[in-house]
């Protein structure tokens, strides 16, 4: 199994320490792995690692004659590299190439890959962390999270990228493009939106400079502050990559959200102050959601 990853950050690391450092029970035990980046520092530091066998020059040369090409970047870069490699990198491909990727957005690359042709599966390992690049990545991010998969009628693709997600100690579960996308919009990229738009709201935004008040609430903020601010120190790019090729489901939880929100307004703004019996239920509701949900 020949592999060549574009992209080795968080993810794309993690994916090759997986694959070199833990124990394989089943394929793709990689012969032999490729890794191209922008900036190659990534490659040049898994290179020195001992675990890819070649920093490759350009996108071309990690991909050739790979068995399985890995899009590992964000989201936009994916779909720019999909329009590549059914263009002027096809040549190149091997003859029996899968091609996957790891965004956190499904449906407008699925979509992308399928409308051009490509022998593709669409992937998404449900794991991270707020820290980036490869100096984060780790062997056992994977262990036993799931990793979804976009079925498509080509099986022996799909067994292949779910072979690679067994291989990394993953769950491969297989979910349709869209309901993955409605579903991490959710629990995922909300919380990003929320998350900044929380440090926007406490600290002030970057046009108005610091709220009045934002220099003794820093002074005083602590793990409540920290946890909840958490994915808005993340990776940038990523973030905005994510919010940009899932804007539609985004913005359904943004208007949920608001609705919600304004309940607690109204509670809040309630003649003689609020009703805190009213407030324990709601608190109480959302800790037994939290607690019902599977471990």
């Amino acid at each position: 199994m020949r592999i060549g990853l574009l992209g080795l950050g968080l993810i794309g690391g993690s994916v090759v320490r997986a694959l070199r450092e833990t124990p394989i029970s089943e394929p793709p035990k990689p012969s032999s792995v490729a890794a191209w980046t922008p900036s190659g520092r990534g490659p040049a530091a898994a290179f020195e690692d001992g675990l890819i066998d070649r920093v490759a020059a350009s996108p071309e040369e990690a991909i050739d004659g790979a068995d399985l090409v890995i899009l590992a970047g964000p989201a936009p870069d994916c779909l720019a590299q999909l329009d590549e490699l059914a263009g002027p990198w096809r040549r190149v491909l091997g003859p029996d190439a899968v091609v996957t990727d790891v965004a956190s957005t499904k449906e407008a690359i699925v979509l992308r890959a399928t409308a051009l042709g490509l022998r593709f599966v669409g992937g998404h390992p449900m794991a991270g962390r707020e820290t980036s690049g490869y100096e984060a990545s780790s062997a056992d991010l994977f262990v036993d999270r799931p990793w979804v998969l976009v079925p498509t009628s080509d099986a022996a693709a799909v067994e292949r990228v779910e072979a690679l997600a067994r291989a990394c100690g993953a769950r491969p579960v297989r979910l349709g493009a869209s309901a993955h996308d409605r579903a991490v919009a959710g629990i995922s990229h909300l919380p990003l939106v929320v998350a900044a738009a929380l440090v926007e709201a406490v600290a002030g935004r970057a046009s108005d400079g610091p709220s009045g008040d934002w220099p003794i609430a820093a002074d005083l903020a602590a793990t409540g502050w920290r946890d909840t601010t958490r994915l808005a120190r993340g990776d940038v790019t990523m973030g905005a990559g994510i919010i940009a090729t899932n804007a539609p489901a985004i913005a359904a939880r943004v208007r949920e959200l608001i609705s919600a929100l304004d309940g607690w307004l109204a509670e809040l703004e309630r003649p003689g102050g609020p009703d805190a019996g009213e407030m324990a239920d709601r608190l109480r509701a959302a800790r037994e959601r939290l607690e019902a949900m599977p471990r």
